[in-house]
């Protein structure tokens, strides 16, 4: 059996009795247990659970089928490596990777959570942006809880999602009549939100009009109902969200410029998924213990497979695509490691296909910028040029292929169309 061991790759060692076997495991730390004892007899198993040690303990069937032992050993060990991997994310979790409810290593991401730590003290508005998915929500939700007034409501409106219409009374509320179908008084997300923090998504989305009711407002500090002539005298501390650039979207005319500037007294802005794929491993594991308590399942961890799968997408719906994927996973998975086949029929492997079909080869000493100028326009090529296809694949945003190619241009490397 040893020798077998030895031929597959392994450094086995043997043990010849309970005592020496339970030594071995205390100073080697070995990655698997095969233990040829008889079935009937559990002893070893048992001392080396009660002893904590993590790892596995094979029963070997006899006789021994040599293909059979060896899936079995290869199986038990990917087991092993994920249950270590999972364990070394969950402390570097603990330590270092969550900040608030946000979860990440990086350095961009680092950045985002020095700034937090600077704004929340204070009374300041902020205006946070980023693609839709990047976690502008968990940023408002972070700064609530580490200022002042943590203790006091947080109330998150979603712009883009109320009809422009019930807006005004949304934000403002109203009074009993003012309108068809206002059958009692109610009360707006300022009123609400009074003494606490206030997060209007998607700002870029209010009508101009209320726009300017909504700067009225932030400048006197105080509302009136719809139907009401009485003002109402609020204490929020204001935040907003946008996924547009917001500069943009006042030369685009969907932004007053007088209300970004009383909104961007401190901005935030949140990278996509895709240009921070450090943290994927890192925010995957977190999402997985989440979730699985959240439907009460088994899962504990990825399968490095998995984890791979999720490494080669570009993530274009960013973290709520994440969470998604992750979510239907852990749902379906019945044991406690979420393999790759999990998150069929979602078309996460798609990127990995097409990179084993096409390859590119250059030579030893190439250098990097030119590498990457080189897969960029062979993957254009592959795409017939279809830039949003072509970013997805190379795992970057369209915003950031388009910078290439701007760069290209510019030193003659590239030709317009």
């Amino acid at each position: 059996m040893r020798d077998l061991l030895a031929t597959w790759g392994y450094d086995p060692v043997v043990a010849d009795d309970i005592p020496a076997a339970l030594k071995a495991l205390d100073e080697l730390k070995p990655a698997l247990v095969l233990d040829g004892g008889s079935a009937e007899d559990s002893t070893f198993a048992q001392q080396v659970q009660e002893q904590n040690f993590e790892l596995s303990v094979v029963p070997l069937e006899r006789p021994v089928d040599p293909s059979k032992l060896r899936v079995t050993i290869d199986r038990a060990i990917e087991l092993a490596q994920a249950r270590k991997e999972n364990e070394r994310l969950r402390r570097e979790l603990q330590d270092r990777g969550a900040f608030g409810e946000l979860v990440g290593t990086s350095d961009s991401i680092r950045k985002i959570y020095t700034l937090i730590e600077q704004v929340a003290p204070s009374s300041a508005s902020v205006l946070i942006t980023g693609e839709s998915g990047t976690g502008k929500e968990l940023v408002a939700r972070t700064i609530h809880k580490m200022s002042p007034r943590r203790d006091r409501p947080f109330v998150a409106n979603n712009c883009s999602a109320i009809p422009e219409t019930l807006m005004e009374s949304e934000l403002f509320g109203h009074e009993k009549g003012s309108f068809t179908g206002a059958a009692s008084r109610r009360q707006g997300c300022f009123e609400l939100a009074d003494t606490g923090t206030l997060l209007l998504d998607e700002i870029g989305e209010m009508p101009p009009l209320l726009q300017a009711k909504l700067l009225r407002v932030i400048e006197e500090r105080a509302v009136r109902r719809l139907g009401s002539r009485k003002e109402i005298e609020v204490d929020v501390r204001l935040l907003a969200a946008t996924n547009r650039h917001p500069h943009q979207a006042v030369d685009d005319g969907t932004l007053r410029s007088d209300l970004l500037y009383r909104l961007n007294v401190f901005s935030i802005h949140l990278p996509p998924l895709g240009e921070r794929k450090e943290d994927l491993p890192l925010l995957a594991q977190h999402l997985v213990t989440q979730l699985a308590a959240k439907h009460g399942r088994p899962a504990r961890f990825l399968s490095p497979s998995a984890l791979q799968a999720l490494q080669f997408h570009a993530w274009p719906g960013n973290v709520r695509e994440l969470r998604n994927v992750i979510e239907r996973a852990v749902i379906i998975c019945s044991s406690e490691q979420v393999e790759r086949h999990h998150f069929a029929p979602y078309p996460i492997e798609q990127r990995e296909r097409l990179r084993n079909e096409d390859t590119l080869s250059v030579p030893v000493g190439t250098p990097l910028e030119e590498v990457e100028r080189q897969m960029i326009m062979r993957t254009l090529h592959k795409t017939k040029n279809n830039k949003t296809r072509a970013a997805e694949l190379l795992g970057i945003s369209l915003k950031t292929l388009h910078n290439k190619l701007n760069l290209y241009r510019e030193r003659g490397l590239l030709h317009d169309e």
